[in-house]
């Protein structure tokens, strides 16, 4: 009887990769028929001297389900980066797809996936860190959960990805919104942090924080976004969303 119960036990009891699963299918349900938006951001740049510089910027992104979703980032100014404008087609399987658009020259440069890895336009942000949230980009295991938190690691599935893996934070009781992100570099050193404050609840249901704090470790530099309201009613569609539409945004 007791064997029995133990094997009965054992069926039932869930791995840490199954659990770790199972809480990033939960957040990506959580923020699924948000359909697009748009939200303007203030950029400030940290050196490891404190000295700071701003940027501003435009993000227009458009949920898709069949794949990974869609953005077109905007710098709007200074005069230095103004209309500067990059693209990404999230994949859930295989690498994404994103263009780089240079007012200067006025040309898209595709973003090759060996430098995915690299810094998007000076800042703590490296290209990677602008796509979508999509499970299938990750191995998962649980670690821990501390009341509402739950931390999670995710090991990213493409090889050249420039992490071994991250350690994520969600927070169940609040839609299981993201509340931290480490990122360890491909030695498994802490490379960076990223922590999400001044959420604000939209439609009742879509959780966006207004802050993002990206703190590099090993550089002491620091890269702080603001954003503003997100306007959810735009409506935008897939041509939004084109190199065209790319080059039409940074001239």
């Amino acid at each position: 009887m007791l064997a029995a119960a133990f094997v009965g036990t054992a069926v039932y009891a869930q791995s840490a990769e199954e659990k770790g699963l199972q809480i990033a299918k939960a957040a990506e349900k959580a923020d699924e028929g948000f359909g697009s938006s748009i939200v303007e951001l203030k950029m400030t740049l940290k050196n490891k001297n404190g000295q700071t510089s701003e940027r501003f910027l435009t993000t227009r992104t458009l949920e898709l389900t069949e794949d990974g979703d869609k953005s077109l980032i905007v710098f709007e100014s200074p005069k230095d980066v103004k209309g500067t404008a990059t693209l990404t087609y999230t994949h859930k399987v295989g690498a994404d797809d994103q263009w780089l658009y240079l007012p200067s020259i006025k040309r898209v440069k595709r973003i090759s996936s060996n430098n995915k890895s690299g810094p998007f336009v000076g800042s703590e942000f490296a290209y990677e860190d602008l796509s979508s949230q999509e499970v299938e980009k990750y191995a998962y295991k649980f670690l821990k959960e501390e009341g509402d938190l739950l931390v999670v690691e995710q090991d990213p599935v493409d090889p050249k990805s420039g992490y071994t893996r991250r350690v994520v934070t969600y927070n169940k009781g609040k839609g299981y919104r993201l509340e931290k992100i480490e990122f360890y570099d491909r030695k498994n050193a802490l490379l960076k942090t990223l922590t999400y404050n001044d959420y604000k609840l939209y439609k009742n249901k879509f959780w966006r924080a207004l802050t993002f704090n990206m703190v590099n470790h090993q550089s002491n530099k620091e890269t702080l976004l603001k954003f503003s309201d997100y306007n959810f009613g735009a409506e935008l569609a897939e041509e939004d969303f084109t190199e065209v539409a790319l080059k039409r945004a940074g001239s």
